[in-house]
């Protein structure tokens, strides 16, 4: 629904949503009202207060709202980007660098902590009676004007680099299918790359929005069954056939040093929760209960394949696991081209899920109603979506390094968005609450992650700087 500007004129289109929120019921060629239950006041009420009126600066006054999911479908959208095809490469970017002792207590302990962090952040998706419905709005409504630009920038620039990846591991998949068929002629990863980049452009113009992914969602999850049955399969086959594995950290002294912080701040990667606010307006009232639901059951049942698939990736390679998991295993052809096919297929639903803010920025921006489907409205999507696609594709073909993108991801962006600006954004919204030893515990959250960030930071350039060196431009 978009907004006038003046208060007025916003206070008319929620009356005019109000009637529409009604539940009528025909009888005789007429309408009457059906009985109001607890589940429509608290959706009609959510609604009319939903919006402040705030500066335009925010942007509040174009919005595409839905508040009809479940927590359940909140539940999958987070699975699908937790369990996507990045699992695949975590056996390599985090378990190689830390071994085993440093590895499982750093993923228990960041489980904990990011679930810890989410939860902040849900809990204070409602302020003073108002919704908000975007990261970017929580930290406006907050901080003000800079803190709204400072998470805009984080958000759209995780999302970003997280699409990337999700490009390179699409294109690593599509390679794999044709090296298990034909060793003549192989394409190119960066062909491989741009071919995967014209199939998100095709889905984006068929889903408008996060919460028209619907059954897509659930064709996800057997996608990314299928993907992790095979690799937990075929290395749990490959480990009991090989009696010699390296599980020591590879690199020399100082180099061991930079890899293990970038391996640290890897940890975060797998619980990017940098758009939380976003998945929480999708969902019925009420709504920090509901998330909060979704949020537990994520980071308790939800994150059990990716632990599996990086558990039993390390244990049957041990320290010489690919940063694409499938390239180590050595089991039949159709179950690996499975495999890889699932991986190609999920890559683009997950890459959706991670564009869907950004889509969603462009067409507010440009008054576009996502769900249109007019030739000038489709055109104009084409157009806007087309443009992001082409701008991630080109970067996917000039920097194909997976490795080092999952930790440039996890510096730049997941530790600020996930660990920092959550502990202080609720120490600034609950200040008055919070006890000192309360406010010392997320003053030591902020300093410790903020610093992690900035030392992985310096590793992950470092790493891509080395690896750009060797690699040409359409290179392999």
């Amino acid at each position: 629904m978009r907004l006038a500007k003046s208060p007025t004129n916003i206070n008319k289109c929620r009356i005019l949503e109000f009637f529409r929120l009604i539940p009528w019921k025909k009888q005789n060629h007429a309408y009457s009202l059906k009985s109001f239950g607890a589940h429509t006041w608290s959706i009609i009420f959510l609604y009319l207060y939903q919006l402040p009126i705030s500066p335009s600066w925010m942007n509040s006054r174009k919005v595409i709202f839905v508040l009809t999911d479940s927590w359940v479908q909140a539940f999958f959208v987070l699975t699908t980007g937790i369990n996507s095809a990045y699992v695949l490469g975590y056996s390599d970017a985090i378990m190689v660098h830390l071994g085993w002792i440093a590895g499982v207590v750093g993923l228990i302990a960041a489980t904990a902590l990011s679930l810890y962090a989410s939860i902040l952040v849900a809990k204070i998706h409602e302020l003073d009676g108002k919704r908000h419905i975007r990261y970017r709005d929580l930290a406006g409504y907050i901080y003000g004007k800079k803190g709204f630009y400072t998470v805009w920038i984080l958000q759209y620039l995780n999302l970003f680099m997280f699409n990337i990846g999700f490009v390179i591991l699409g294109g690593s998949a599509l390679k794999d299918v044709y090296g298990l068929f034909s060793d003549k002629n192989a394409p190119k990863l960066s062909y491989c790359n741009l071919i995967a980049g014209l199939v998100c452009f095709l889905f984006a113009i068929m889903v408008p929005h996060l919460s028209a992914l619907g059954a897509w969602l659930g064709l996800s999850a057997v996608l990314s069954s299928i993907y992790i049955i095979v690799a937990i399969a075929i290395s749990i086959k490959d480990g009991t056939s090989s009696s010699a594995r390296d599980y020591s950290i590879p690199g020399t002294s100082v180099g061991k040093i930079f890899l293990t912080i970038g391996a640290i701040s890897n940890l975060v990667v797998p619980f990017n929760t940098g758009m939380i606010p976003e998945i929480q307006a999708t969902i019925r009232a009420p709504v920090v209960g509901n998330m909060v639901k979704a949020l537990c059951v994520q980071f308790t049942i939800g994150d059990l394949p990716m632990f599996a698939v990086m558990f039993c990736g390390y244990w049957a390679y041990g320290s010489s696991a690919s940063s694409y998991l499938l390239d180590n295993a050595s089991g039949p052809v159709w179950a690996k081209a499975l495999a890889n096919i699932a991986a190609f297929l999920q890559s683009i639903i997950s890459f959706h899920i991670f564009a869907c803010p950004s889509y969603e920025y462009l067409d507010t921006t440009f008054g576009f109603k996502a769900s249109g489907l007019r030739l000038q409205k489709l055109s104009l999507r084409v157009g806007l979506r087309g443009g992001y696609l082409v701008v991630i594709s080109v970067i996917a073909v000039l920097l194909p390094f997976i490795e080092d993108f999952i930790g440039l991801i996890g510096s730049v962006c997941v530790l600020p968005l996930t660990f920092v600006i959550p502990h202080h954004l609720y120490m600034m919204a609950t200040k008055k609450k919070l006890s000192s030893l309360q406010k010392l515990w997320h003053w030591l959250n902020v300093i410790f992650f903020g610093v992690l960030s900035v030392a992985a930071t310096v590793e992950s350039v470092r790493l891509i700087v080395i690896d750009s060196k060797d690699y040409k431009i359409f290179g392999d």
